[in-house]
């Protein structure tokens, strides 16, 4: 269980904060001074610390110090009054995870402090690969002894030690950021901080504050100066899940970054230095993207010093069982269960399924199978309706205006002998006709989930019906 340490001298805000924040999933603990707390840091290693930057016994800033060289990847979030928010700035510079300010905003509060104990345990729980003790809840396991991933292994172990730029290319959900944890792992930068930006899920006019930071008025809502990502990370390891999805301005700044390690905050003329190493992932064919005027190509030139490629789960099948195996045994464990069992009927639906969202939709699967069981084998019924009994594909519309299942190489030949230009995209477009009308009809209508289904973005979806005449429904969520 998280573990959260709140350092503050008033009494009745460490019992009020507690009271509030406790929960079966968060252990709160209290400290009244700041030596105090820094002796429990020893004693409980917390997962989060709550800093308040007025102690009646060390300046705030001296405290956060301390802190910072006893672990730089504990994540710490300031705690100050108006009149010291400068001090609570300069902390952010030298790593702080984020501030807040009195009185405090327990839902923005209760949001913060998830972020750092995902933050917390990003950096702090090791992703290895091998297959001893598979249900070890202390490490993140990449599974596998494919030859396909053999090859990840090897990459990894050629790349992590040298301080060197990598873009992970590979579909939505063959565990892209857990390769970039395992860079991270191995590389002379494991014990300083590692944070994780999903660029497709923050709103692209706040992308680049969110990497940057800002100064404050250099936007409506800019009320304080804010620091970013990449300054936050100094010394460290930033990985930029989703990279094909910033805009072009967002882009060239990360760019000069990678040049010279400078960037100026949003709004702000002062020239930052960051030493940062940067693991970039996607999902999207960056070529195709320079070709389409999506993606600058000198920044892509400048990340694929040594690229790593992740196979989809159906090139590596082979690995299915030991996958099934992993994942039965660590959800077991986590959900007091006992169904290890997997027999062979089970199986062979299993590896007759295409899983279009690959480990990530296995891993929701096999967790699936096992609330549903209700002895020690994960039986047929168990599974996912969808994994169990997949949609057919209806078909789409043909140019002579019947509708039936799409027969790819009549409509190859027809398209060639017409002479029909641009045949790549409309050989595309028909089997997106297909994908985008059965995947929103299953997830009724959550883009969300179709995108995760599909192995793009939600960018990108969006995207495809936009450019089709339609943004397609949407449900809430």
């Amino acid at each position: 269980m998280p573990t959260l340490l709140i350092v503050d001298d008033e009494p009745n805000v460490v019992y009020s904060l507690t009271r509030r924040l406790a929960s079966d999933e968060l252990c709160v603990i209290g400290a009244g001074s700041a030596r105090k707390g820094i002796e429990l840091i020893d004693e409980r290693n917390p997962d989060v610390v709550l800093l308040d930057i007025r102690l009646p016994d060390m300046s705030g800033l001296d405290a956060f110090d301390r802190i910072r060289r006893k672990d730089p990847r504990l994540p710490v979030v300031i705690v100050t009054a108006h009149a010291t928010t400068e001090t609570a700035i300069e902390a952010m510079k030298r790593g702080a995870f984020e501030y807040l300010v009195k009185p405090l905003d327990l839902a923005q509060l209760r949001e913060i402090v998830a972020r750092a104990i995902h933050v917390s345990r990003l950096s702090r729980t090791p992703a290895v690969f091998g297959q001893e003790d598979s249900a070890d809840a202390s490490v993140d396991r990449i599974v596998g002894l494919s030859p396909p991933m053999q090859q990840v292994y090897k990459d990894i172990g050629r790349v992590a030690p040298q301080d060197v730029n990598v873009p992970i290319l590979g579909e939505s959900g063959t565990g892209k950021e857990l390769v970039a944890r395992a860079i991270y792992s191995h590389s002379r930068r494991s014990h300083e901080r590692f944070l994780a930006i999903n660029c497709a899920a923050i709103p692209e006019t706040l992308l680049e504050s969110e990497l940057f930071g800002h100064e404050r008025g250099s936007f409506t809502g800019a009320e304080r100066r804010r620091i970013g990502k990449f300054e936050q990370a100094n010394e460290g390891t930033i990985f930029l899940d989703e990279i094909g999805d910033m805009t072009m301005a967002t882009e060239a700044k990360i760019l000069r970054l990678l040049q010279d390690g400078r960037f100026e905050r949003v709004g702000g003329n002062e020239t930052i230095q960051t030493n940062v190493r940067v693991i970039a992932a996607t999902n999207q064919d960056l070529q195709r993207q320079i070709g389409q005027g999506r993606f600058r190509e000198d920044l892509y030139y400048r990340l694929k010093v040594f690229a790593i490629h992740l196979p989809p789960l159906r090139e590596r099948m082979e690995d299915l069982p030991m996958l099934v195996d992993h994942f039965a045994r660590v959800f077991s464990r986590e959900l007091g269960k006992n169904a290890r069992v997997v027999p062979p009927e089970t199986m062979e639906i299993l590896e007759s399924y295409a899983w279009p969202g690959n480990v990530r939709e296995l891993q929701s699967a096999i967790k699936y199978a096992l609330v549903q069981a209700s002895a020690d084998v994960l039986a047929p019924h168990c599974l996912p309706e969808n994994v169990r009994r997949p949609a057919p594909v209806q078909g789409v519309r043909l140019a002579d205006g019947e509708r039936g299942a799409i027969d790819v190489p009549h409509l190859l030949r027809q398209l060639i002998e017409g002479h029909e230009p641009d045949i790549y995209h409309r050989i595309h477009a028909a089997v997106d006709q297909i994908l985008l009308d059965e995947i929103l009809a299953y997830s009724g209508g959550n883009q969300v989930l179709a995108s995760q289904l599909l192995g793009i973005s939600r960018t990108t979806l969006r995207a495809k019906l936009t450019s089709r005449g339609s943004p397609g429904p949407e449900c809430p969520h």
